[in-house]
């Protein structure tokens, strides 16, 4: 089924008809809106115009791209400065790490090897049709554990960076 902004004109109790009705249904529904919450509300995959003919796929519904989006935006920050740090800064010489730095140094790889199977499984368990069936706030959960997980693991790779340098 395809339906382009269904939501136009609509009063607050048909609105809430079609949100059930599109729920629902058994098959496939492909819809253009522009009433987020709505989006929110009933799509488990979001496809976004991004320019330049492209076009992305993401996981639920709006506020779930923005923060995909968000955060991959502060990734690819955190990427351009670490990259940008080391070039900027002169080579100093290399210090001698203290035995609990040296430690840290040694079990980084494993935390990061580890943070990486978990951001895989929940990104994973999120890309799962039923994934946005459930209850909002365990849905909302989810989405800010795996948002923690990717800061630290870009915690561990600028620690691991400084350590290693």
């Amino acid at each position: 089924m395809v339906l382009d902004e269904p939501t136009n004109d609509l009063d607050i109790e048909t609105l809430e008809l079609l949100e059930e009705q599109v729920d629902n249904y058994a098959g496939t529904v492909l819809l253009v809106s522009h009433d987020r919450a709505f989006l929110d509300a009933v799509v488990t995959s979001t496809l976004v115009l991004e320019g330049d003919g492209k076009i992305g796929d993401f996981v639920g519904g709006y506020s779930d791209w923005e923060q995909q989006r968000n955060n991959a935006a502060r990734s690819e920050a955190a990427k351009k400065v670490a990259v940008v740090t080391p070039v900027a800064m002169p080579a100093a010489p290399r210090r001698k790490l203290s035995y609990k730095e040296q430690r840290e140094l040694e079990q980084l790889p494993e935390r990061i090897e580890t943070l990486e199977t978990d951001i895989r499984t929940r990104t994973e368990a999120m890309a799962a049709p039923k994934f946005f069936q459930r209850d909002s706030g365990a849905v909302l959960a989810d989405q800010q554990l795996l948002a923690q997980r990717q800061t630290e693991l870009d915690g561990a790779y600028a620690r691991w960076q400084a350590l290693d340098s």
